[in-house]
């Protein structure tokens, strides 16, 4: 029975550089194949990076309210309230598409709530439904936070345009406007 050639030193050398070339290329072929999932699953980014890093100025949102499948989504930089949703498989039955501004910039750490039934018939009675979303709140429900009126409102909607979104509530203080008896209500009617 003829035995299997020695290789020498070199060819081992060259083979091992070629086996760990093609490992290398495989992992970053499957890492680019991870971030562009359709509709990857809640906390999916978690896999993605260790804690406490940012992926090349990515942001990371919490879904909830009436949509198919809340949790918590990473989506890159620039991406806008629709692409959210869109993420988190699309509206609920039941979800009140006329109460969340789509068009609205994302930031880092923000919670898009989708409202469901019953909340335009709270916002045309005066009453809140509960605290709205900072990065998708629109001029009208902003003018009806108690302080706020639609200067304000305005204001606000450009100053987080400005600055691709807003991650605290804490940041309108730079806003024109808004005293501190404003960012006690902001606070107690928003949410980032």
């Amino acid at each position: 029975m003829r035995g299997v050639p020695e290789l020498g030193r070199s060819q081992l050398l060259i083979y091992g550089g070629l086996a760990l070339a093609v490992l290398l290329i495989g992992a970053r072929w499957i890492r680019a194949g991870e971030g562009h999932a359709a509709a990857g699953p809640a906390f999916s980014f978690a896999a993605d990076s260790p804690p406490g890093s940012d992926r090349s100025g990515d942001v990371v949102v919490h879904v909830a309210g009436a949509v198919r499948r809340p949790g918590v989504y990473r989506l890159p930089a620039g991406s806008r309230v629709t692409d959210a949703v869109r993420r988190a498989g699309g509206f609920d039955s039941g979800a009140n598409r006329d109460a969340i501004n789509l068009a609205a910039r994302l930031a880092d750490g923000q919670q898009v709530l989708v409202p469901g039934p019953g909340t335009a018939a709270a916002a045309s009675d005066g009453a809140q439904a509960g605290p709205i979303s900072l990065g998708s709140a629109t001029a009208e429900q902003l003018d009806r936070i108690e302080g706020i009126g639609p200067v304000t409102a305005r204001k606000i909607i450009e100053f987080r345009d400005q600055h691709g979104g807003l991650s605290s509530i804490d940041q309108l203080d730079e806003v024109d406007g808004i005293g501190p008896s404003t960012m006690q209500a902001l606070r107690a009617a928003l949410q980032p």
